[in-house]
């Protein structure tokens, strides 16, 4: 990923907040000229191995599944908020049009779990993540055996123990305080989810950790 020294993130534990609130990530790897792509719920572990530790599934019908058996090193692709900007929202006007984005790479060793108890706990602990802090109630000992059987062994889970992360958060560092005040002020009256998260990711920045 190319990032301007600008926009470079380098605070692991910034990024380790981040993959997490933008867990919903590109898994991609490339095996024999061939590039496989698919869109996965990311766990991560920050107490496992130097970066972390990612953690997914995947169904086994996926042609990116067979990839994956010979698959050495991965990245996960998280995409945080995006919007286009305006040069008319800048106090200094004489300039172009640009796109301010968050983006973070996490690179690794990938591992696949086909063991059907293995599979079963990643997807406990994948409902238990996002189910149940939205007040769902769906649990596995809910489901009859002969129905959870099937779904185990057709599916597959991906643990990649992280080597390298690059976070790049572009979002007008390299222009003055006044400019970014105009973009967030800008964004915000929007009104769109990604702009609304887009100026909120900016003000955070631009108060600090001891006013955000």
């Amino acid at each position: 990923m190319y990032i301007k020294p600008a926009y470079a993130e380098d605070q692991l534990a910034t990024l380790h907040a981040h993959m997490r609130e933008w867990s919903f990530a590109m898994l991609v790897s490339s095996t024999r000229g061939a590039v496989g792509i698919t869109h996965l719920p990311f766990l991560l572990d920050t107490t496992r191995g130097e970066h972390g530790t990612l953690t997914t599934h995947l169904a086994r019908a996926n042609p990116h599944f067979e990839q994956l058996r010979e698959a050495k090193d991965v990245r996960v692709v998280f995409s945080g908020p995006h919007a286009f900007v305006s040069p008319s929202w800048y106090e200094d006007q004489h300039t172009f049009p640009t796109w301010n984005y968050a983006a973070i790479h996490a690179s690794g060793r990938l591992r696949l779990i086909e063991e059907p108890e293995a599979v079963r706990d990643i997807l406990t602990r994948t409902v238990a993540h996002y189910d149940t802090p939205l007040g769902g109630a769906w649990s596995f000992p809910g489901m009859p055996e002969d129905t959870i059987l099937p779904r185990l062994k057709a599916i597959a889970g991906v643990e990649i123990e992280l080597t390298r992360i690059e976070g790049k958060f572009k979002l007008n560092q390299d222009r003055s305080a006044a400019d970014r005040h105009g973009v967030i002020a800008a964004l915000e009256t929007q009104g769109r989810c990604d702009t609304q998260a887009l100026a909120a990711l900016m003000r955070a920045r631009e108060e600090g950790p001891s006013t955000s």
